[in-house]
């Protein structure tokens, strides 16, 4: 496995070359790509540093309306192209946990229905398509019904809409919110998972009361077990991106090199 920077997580975003170049400065192996940028030019910069290509998102919106949904399935050809172009592998998006409409079941044919053909295209184009369950509770409260939210859940899901090139985002919140397992983890294997997220939980607090965008940095805290996390990860063999996802309002108050330097300082203190 890798240490990763998704710019966009920490506030990091601008042009790639000032991204990468802060990446590489603070001792990040990866760094995700930003697909709107020349593809050339980005491939060369990614070479230049020594750098990993990380994780692009799935420009797809498979969650509303049929009409925004086959938009961006007809651009999908050509994100993949630039994907492979910069040397991107991986893609990855996130599951609503729930729906004021659809039940259970409707939700999840609907999710294999539109979600198995971006899959079946990124197989064309050698990549994998990630999906992250969101285990937190609060954000199913209320709600009319509830849908994929536990790491079993979105494995199910996965096999469904089929192929060897669909798996995981493993999100270690998520793991933690949802009351995941280590015995979870270890019926795992490296063809599961496609990308990895750490951060941590704020003490004190009861799981089901965590609020969803309110994380600390990865091992500052304690309160999520990342020592087991991420040893279980090392012994399956993960070999993909891990990438801090904190959501810390302490980070926005930084400036930019120091906030670079604060997640990257957190993942390395974590990674086995």
């Amino acid at each position: 496995m890798f240490s990763n920077l998704c710019p966009g997580a920490v506030g990091l975003g601008g042009p790639m070359a000032d991204v990468l170049s802060l990446a590489k400065a603070v001792g990040f192996e990866g760094v995700d790509p930003n697909l709107g940028e020349p593809v050339e030019e980005t491939r060369a910069l990614y070479e230049e540093l020594g750098l990993r290509v990380g994780t692009a998102g799935l420009p797809v919106d498979f969650r509303g309306e049929e009409c925004k949904y086959e938009q961006g399935m007809a651009g999908l050809v050509d994100f993949a192209g630039r994907m492979q172009g910069v040397g991107a592998t991986r893609c990855a998006t996130w599951l609503l946990p729930f729906s004021d409409e659809l039940t259970y079941q409707e939700n999840f044919d609907l999710h294999v229905r539109r979600l198995k053909p971006a899959a079946q295209l990124f197989a064309a184009h050698g990549i994998r398509l990630g999906l992250e369950f969101v285990g937190t509770p609060s954000l199913r409260g209320g709600k009319a019904h509830e849908f994929v939210h536990t790491l079993t859940q979105v494995l199910e899901l996965c096999a469904a809409i089929g192929g060897d090139n669909v798996g995981l985002l493993l999100d270690a919140w998520h793991w933690y919110t949802s009351h995941g397992t280590v015995e979870e983890l270890r019926q795992l294997t490296n063809d599961d998972i496609v990308l990895v997220h750490v951060n941590d939980a704020p003490a004190g607090i009861e799981i089901d009361e965590q609020l969803d965008n309110v994380r600390d940095l990865p091992g500052e805290t304690g309160v999520i077990d990342l020592p087991t996390f991420m040893g279980v990860l090392k012994e399956i063999g993960y070999d993909g991106p891990v990438s801090p996802e904190p959501f810390c309002q302490r980070l926005n108050d930084l400036e930019r090199r120091a906030r670079a330097e604060a997640v990257a300082n957190s993942l390395k203190g974590i990674m086995p």
